[in-house]
């Protein structure tokens, strides 16, 4: 499964390339769309658009479709959909990260036809949040899909439990009232994750992996956590700078050296803190982030099995 961002800017000839390298792997590949995949409306000048991204990934769940989402029957009542949130208004030339209302339709009847089975929903965006106030936050709101509420009350009204997400690059799974959102942080990005998860009866077995080294970098763990430090100080600023702390651009940048291996760790997972040098505000603030139950990385999930789930 891949949550999108299976490109740097929807060039063609990279989807095309990709579609074919996962075509020649042993097992199934299920991908969506993400941010960085469709860029404009229709396709043109060498970038994909969305009229063509179930032809270019027709291997990759599409197969039976010509839209831009798709349904797949992965195992015995056992189903997978996976949602386009990249919605061209129309005569918008950028897309808003929300479902397109045909798709809403669409979801909502497939859910109510499945229901004593089990569903994977695979989209995007967060639909829930994963850090406080990230729905919120003008740092972090654009990782939630726009209607996550409305998506995450569809969802539960039907049983569904998993959702899989991407957009963040963070390991995190965040629980709300029996839906759970795991969001899996990017192979491209440190800690260069990615998830073996195993599903039997209502219970998924979650263990996390990470790539190690390439052969262009040994010690890939280490030069990508030194870097991914090193190009957090904007982020952190905007933090430090943005409601409720509202610091001056002085008094971030003191901070700023203190706070340097935050975004490594809240991407890693489990992040835990604990900033006894820092002001009480903002060592309270930052403290809030440390990680809820349940895990992030290796952790075994139970929800109550739908009536006709075969054990």
């Amino acid at each position: 499964l891949i949550p999108g961002d299976l490109t740097q800017d929807g060039e063609l000839e990279n989807h095309r390339w990709l579609a074919n390298r996962l075509s020649q792997l042993k097992t199934p590949a299920f991908v969506i769309t993400g941010n960085h995949d469709l860029r404009v409306p229709e396709t043109q000048d060498g970038y994909l658009g969305p009229e063509d991204f179930a032809h270019i990934y027709a291997g990759c769940g599409y197969a039976q479709t010509q839209k831009p989402y798709f349904h797949q029957l992965v195992a015995p009542e056992v189903h997978l959909i996976g949602l386009n949130a990249l919605w061209f208004a129309p005569g918008e030339s950028k897309p808003q990260p929300t479902l397109d209302p045909v798709q809403w339709i669409w979801l909502e009847h497939l859910l109510a036809q499945y229901q004593d089975q089990v569903i994977l929903v695979m989209v995007h965006y967060n639909v829930l949040e994963h850090i406080p106030h990230q729905a919120s936050h003008p740092s972090t709101q654009g990782y939630m899909l726009q209607d996550h509420e409305r998506l995450a009350q569809l969802l539960r009204r039907y049983g569904v439990s998993w959702v899989f997400t991407g957009h963040f690059h963070m390991q995190d799974i965040a629980h709300q009232d029996g839906l759970f959102d795991i969001t899996t942080g990017s192979l491209v990005s440190y800690p260069h994750p990615y998830r073996i998860c195993s599903l039997k009866g209502a219970e998924l077995k979650i263990q996390s992996k990470r790539i190690a080294s390439l052969p262009q970098w040994p010690h890939l763990q280490a030069f990508s956590l030194g870097r991914t430090c090193r190009a957090s100080d904007f982020y952190l600023r905007r933090l430090l700078a943005n409601p409720p702390l509202g610091l001056s651009g002085s008094a971030a940048d003191d901070l700023v050296p203190h706070l340097r291996d935050f975004w490594a760790k809240l991407s890693a997972g489990d992040a835990q803190f604990n900033l006894p040098a820092l002001p009480s505000p903002v060592r309270d603030f930052f403290e809030r982030f440390n990680d809820l139950p349940p895990a992030d990385n290796d952790v075994t999930l139970q929800t109550p099995a739908p009536a006709g789930l075969l054990q």
